[in-house]
């Protein structure tokens, strides 16, 4: 497997099975939440001065459809639209206490969810696995040099 087309379908459909098991963690939550309010408050996490416009950018959705997810989210709780101190025509957007424990349950549900799958692995396979995910992790950076693929 030295081409890297091969090498490419193999790590493709190995990513069917990493999705699988995180959206069995993602669906474990109570309350599960959907995937594109997740989103919403994944980017939101990322970026502490993300706005509306912005957001809507980050999902490549109309500024409207950005306004339902939140409006969605706020309802529950999980999302707060605050004035920017910088300008008072922006609305900021930041996660409430609420949220932010769940993303971290999420994100330790996930862990554990791919630890139990990592455990059934030989040791010397996940060294490989850990060293092969640093290195692409670096081709991918030197590839989008300049670009960031999580901007909100």
């Amino acid at each position: 497997m030295e081409h890297a087309t091969d090498v490419a379908a193999a790590i493709d459909t190995s990513l069917e099975s990493l999705v699988a098991v995180l959206e069995r963690a993602r669906l474990a939550q109570s309350p599960a939440i959907p995937p594109a309010q997740l989103r919403v408050l994944t980017i939101v996490a990322e970026n502490r001065h993300t706005n509306m416009s912005r957001l809507a950018e980050a999902l490549a959705v109309v500024p409207s459809s950005a306004s339902r997810l939140c409006d969605r989210l706020e309802a529950t709780g999980l999302l707060r639209r605050v004035a920017d101190p910088r300008d008072r025509r922006e609305v900021r957007l930041l996660l409430t206490a609420a949220s932010r424990r769940l993303l971290a349950d999420l994100r330790e549900r996930r862990r554990e969810a791919l630890a139990e799958v990592l455990e059934r692995m030989p040791v010397t396979a996940r060294q490989d696995l850990v060293r092969a995910l640093r290195a692409f992790e670096a081709a991918a950076a030197d590839a989008t040099a300049g670009d960031d693929l999580r901007t909100a």
